[in-house]
């Protein structure tokens, strides 16, 4: 349960203070406005508090797809995966609520955005469905990768926080126009199902952003666990 309430603080974390600078910051204008780079931080600097904060509880995953990769890689069981799974989604259902309730007590009121992903036409850079796919599994990938090396034996542990959290900003500053960044099944399904009735079209796409980071980190996983991607004295 410790576990659980860890990954859900997080993930209700990531999601109000990520998305939350995209919808807020991010609508404003002049000094009250952030730009992409902003955004990025906002996202990657959320994961550096919440590992310093819960990672020694649940290692904080905050992220389906972060689970599924460490599932893959050995290093948990399907039990423990099955409730971090549980505790994200419910944590990003929670922190875009809570970003909804906020955004509702706009004078001017707001479009309904919430953060949410997606690709096409109108939407940010207006790539299409085979770069989005592209994008997701292959920065999912890499951000395993990341997370899984600075994790292993041998590696600083009091320097991974930092390094998963840089790594997400930099995810974010190249992939916000492509998809506005998930490599989170969790961070995707919140903003969507709970800004469902403003923007059903994010509904509608919200499978990418579920399938695509799952092959990513599942792929980076079963690397890690047959030894390809493991430190030398690991071997």
């Amino acid at each position: 349960m410790k576990k659980a309430a860890a990954e859900f603080i997080g993930t209700f974390t990531l999601v109000l203070f990520g998305c939350g600078a995209a919808v807020i910051a991010g609508m404003g204008t002049g000094a009250t406005s952030i730009d992409v780079l902003g955004i990025s931080f906002a996202f990657g600097l959320s994961i550096v508090a919440m590992a310093y904060g819960i990672g020694k509880i649940s290692g904080c995953h905050i992220n389906p797809a972060v689970s599924v990769g460490v599932f893959m890689a050995g290093r948990m069981s399907a039990s423990d995966l099955i409730t971090y799974v549980i505790a994200q989604v419910l944590g990003a259902l929670a922190g875009a609520a809570v970003l909804y309730l906020i955004l509702s007590g706009k004078a001017s009121g707001w479009d309904g955005g919430l953060g949410q992903n997606g690709w096409g036409t109108d939407y940010l850079g207006e790539y299409d469905m085979t770069a989005a796919l592209v994008f997701e599994v292959v920065a999912t990938f890499l951000f395993l990768v990341c997370i899984l090396g600075v994790t292993q034996n041998g590696a600083p542990a009091h320097l991974a926080g930092l390094a998963i959290g840089l790594t997400l900003v930099v995810i974010h500053i190249v992939g916000i126009n492509v998809t506005g960044v998930s490599v989170n099944p969790a961070r995707s399904l919140g903003p969507a199902i709970v800004g469902a009735a403003s923007n059903p079209g994010a509904l509608a796409q919200v499978w990418l952003f579920i399938v695509a980071p799952v092959i990513g980190a599942a792929f980076a996983g079963v690397l890690f666990r047959k030894g390809a991607l493991l430190d030398a004295g690991d071997e």
